[in-house]
């Protein structure tokens, strides 16, 4: 499969709700799916990288499929509620790069030390 733009994305999932899932559930039984799927994240998450183990029987977790998931829904609840996910992305990147540019840098539970100054090349 080639790359995908997340516009792309979008009209993919709304061509598949529409052929195969008949139409949207509604934004909170997709709210509640979602959490679900996020929910399967975290378990994977706290078993690879966490304390706890696997059971026997979940030992093959499939991250990757999982977050899949939790973006299928995303995108379902950005296209039932009119939201153009990459005007979303870009616009939220933005909000982040002005309002943490040297924020992390100067966390010292980030890099060891205070006051810190943040390379010139930094985006």
């Amino acid at each position: 499969m080639s790359q995908m733009s997340i516009q792309e994305y979008q009209n993919a999932v709304d061509k598949w709700v529409k052929t195969y899932g008949v139409r949207y559930f509604s934004e909170l039984t997709n709210l509640g799916i979602l959490m679900e799927e996020v929910g399967e994240v975290a378990r994977i998450m706290t078993r690879t990288y966490g304390e706890q183990s696997f059971k026997e029987e979940d030992a093959n977790p499939a991250l990757a499929d999982e977050l899949a998931d939790v973006l299928f829904v995303t995108v379902c609840i950005a296209n039932q509620t009119g939201i153009d996910l990459t005007a979303a992305i870009e616009k939220n990147l933005q909000k982040k790069s002005t309002r943490d540019k040297e924020r992390h840098w100067n966390n010292p539970k980030l890099t060891g030390n205070t006051g810190v100054k943040p390379p010139d090349n930094k985006p």
